[in-house]
Order: C-alpha cells, then structure tokens, then sequence
C-alpha cells in the first residue's frame, strides 16, 4: 500500500485528544492521576493509504488540504493584513500539521484553522504548504443519529452514530480530520481508531488535561450508538472507524448537522 503524506501517526496520550467522551469526568481525572502524564496510555503511530491525491488527477467534488511543509506557518487575518498568529507543525499529537481549504486564490489560500471559536478562517500562503486533494466527506446528521461518507457526489458509506448528551452536545459546523490515533488498548472505551476533528467542545474548554478537541472514535459500548451519550465526541461501530481510517485522509471535511 502506498503511504499517504496527509496521513501521519499521532504519537500523544489519547485523552489528551478527546474530550473525555467516552467516560465520566472522575474516570478520567483517575486516569489521568494514575498514569501522571496528563492522563493515559500512548497510542500507536498509524501510517496512511488512499484518500487523497495531488490536485487536478480526478473529477467531481473536491476539497484542498493544505500540509504545512516546515516546522511552523504564519496565519494572517486578511491577504493584504498583518500576521495573526504563528502555528507549529507537527502539532501536539506529532501529525503533520494540515488545513482545509476554503479558498485558493493563487499564492494565497482561506483556510479552516483548528482553533476556538469553531470555524475560525485566516489566511496563509500557498509557498508555504503542499497542496492535495480529497473526493470524500463526511456528514453526521445529530438528528438521524448516522453518519455518510461520500465519494463525490456518491454515498459510500453510513452507518449509526452516538453523539453528546444535553449538557456537552456534539456542536454543529464544518470541520476536517487533523490526527489519526490508534488506542494501546482496542478494546477500550475509544474502540480500534479515532480521528481528532478541528472543532472543540462549546461547553467543556478543558478536560483530562486536554483542550476539549472533539473526536470521531470508535466504542466498546455498541449498544449506546443511536443515542445521546459522549460529552461532544461523535462515536462510531469498530468497523466502521476501522473503514475511515483505511480510506479517509487526514484534512477530510467533516460536517456536522442537525
């Protein structure tokens, strides 16, 4: 299989990832005093395959991902504006860091950037990241409680989804997959993968020592799927995130509905 330069392992705690959805807080507070690295075991690098091409290869709909090519990028508020903020590469979960693109208007590209509020745009410059580009999407309607993975215009696959509960619901926006972790422990409460998103918890700015990150991972509890049950994360059947992290690559929009 050919490996896939938007998608890289990430190598940080897995708590540090998620918001917590998988478990209570107390759980995670014991997990986090128990292993005394802010919260709990490593994950395992996973290398990439499929899911996104150099530009102009393939037809039909289309997203950009911007892989930055150094060590950090500067983000501006506007094209003709000052810099904003500087944003390192890898990021803290040590995946390339990746935008989605927005806009590409030559040497200049509107991104979706991982930051709060969700759904924060800034501008970088195209000389300063590698572009490629994705057919897929995928869209959770929180209503349906499912999920769709689209090839273009084409559905290829759907499934059941758990998302958050009254009190830390999954926030609904458009994102993209900046990290693909694979837990120590495939049997716990995250399931086989899961994928961090760029959008973060309306409610929790913290947990476990984390920044609130929401996720799509997969489960040990099969049967909590069709409800209300994370604090913001979107959870998934094992075959399922084992079917997105074989084809979907990091930067792969993400749309949350309903």
């Amino acid at each position: 299989m050919r490996t896939n330069p938007l998608r890289t392992a990430a190598t940080a705690a897995l708590a540090l990832l998620l918001t917590g959805c998988a478990g209570d807080a107390s759980s995670a507070a014991r997990s986090e005093s128990g292993d005394g690295a802010s919260g709990v075991a490593r994950s395992e690098p996973v290398s990439g395959v499929n899911g996104a091409t150099r530009p102009g290869s393939a037809s039909g709909v289309r997203s950009k991902i911007a892989s930055v090519r150094g060590s950090r990028i500067t983000v501006y508020g506007s094209k003709e504006g000052a810099a904003r903020r500087t944003i390192t590469s890898p990021n803290d979960y040590g995946a390339t860091r990746v935008f989605l693109v927005e806009r590409d208007e030559g040497e200049w590209l509107q991104v979706l950037l991982p930051i709060r509020p969700n759904g924060s745009k800034g501008w970088i410059k195209t000389a300063d990241v590698t572009l490629a580009e994705t057919s897929h999407r995928v869209e959770i309607d929180r209503g349906a409680f499912r999920f769709t993975v689209y090839d273009g215009d084409r559905a290829v696959r759907t499934g059941r989804v758990a998302t958050g509960e009254a009190g830390t619901p999954t926030p609904p926006g458009r994102y993209f997959f900046t990290e693909l972790v694979r837990p120590a422990d495939q049997g716990g409460t995250y399931g086989a993968y899961a994928f961090g998103l760029s959008g973060f918890s309306p409610v929790l700015k913290s947990f476990a020592g984390g920044p609130g990150q929401l996720a799509i991972h997969g489960t040990n509890k099969p049967s909590a799927i069709g409800t209300r049950a994370s604090h913001g994360c979107v959870r998934v059947g094992n075959d399922d995130i084992t079917w997105m992290a074989k084809n979907l690559a990091i930067g792969t929009p993400v749309v949350v509905r309903g």
